[in-house]
């Protein structure tokens, strides 16, 4: 496990960005397993990431269909997403029912607007969370977190 820590600034965003593949250093180079990264098939090394910013993405559907995104439905159980939600302490809120009626079914609005910004980062590390990527980057996705929760993740 590896944290970059500094001030506003600093280039954490651009390491990101270099392990992302957005643009290739100028010196030097970034090793996965001991490979340097342009040896690997882009849409391979995608696979292997995931990613938490500090603004999530999430789009007008379900919750389901947010933490599911990009997946084949087939390639998921009901378990796995139990086991990301509950990672990401999303579980709880989800299947809170006076709230989310419908647990997982539950409409969330336009780019998430039915949920708090703890809410939305939640279900975004889930997402990250249950393509169990060998490398997880989380860009201040802990931001909007209270401190119960950012512990928990």
């Amino acid at each position: 496990m590896v944290a970059l820590v500094g001030q506003s600034g600093c280039g954490k965003s651009s390491v990101i960005s270099l392990i992302e593949r957005y643009y290739d250093p100028i010196e030097g180079e970034i090793l996965f397993s001991g490979v340097n990264i342009r040896k690997f098939d882009p849409k391979w090394l995608k696979k292997q990431i995931g990613i938490v910013a500090q603004e999530p993405v999430l789009f007008t559907g379900t919750i389901r269909e947010n933490i599911c995104y990009g997946l084949d439905k087939g390639d998921v159980t009901d378990a796995d997403i139990d086991e990301a939600c509950k990672k990401a302490n999303a579980f709880d809120f989800i299947k809170d029912t006076t709230k989310f009626t419908e647990g997982y079914d539950t409409l969330i609005g336009e780019r998430g607007v039915k949920l708090s910004g703890g809410q939305k980062q939640r279900v975004a590390i889930a997402r990250a969370l249950i393509r169990k990527p060998k490398i997880l980057l989380l860009d201040e996705a802990t931001s909007a977190l209270d401190a119960e929760s950012e512990h928990v993740v």
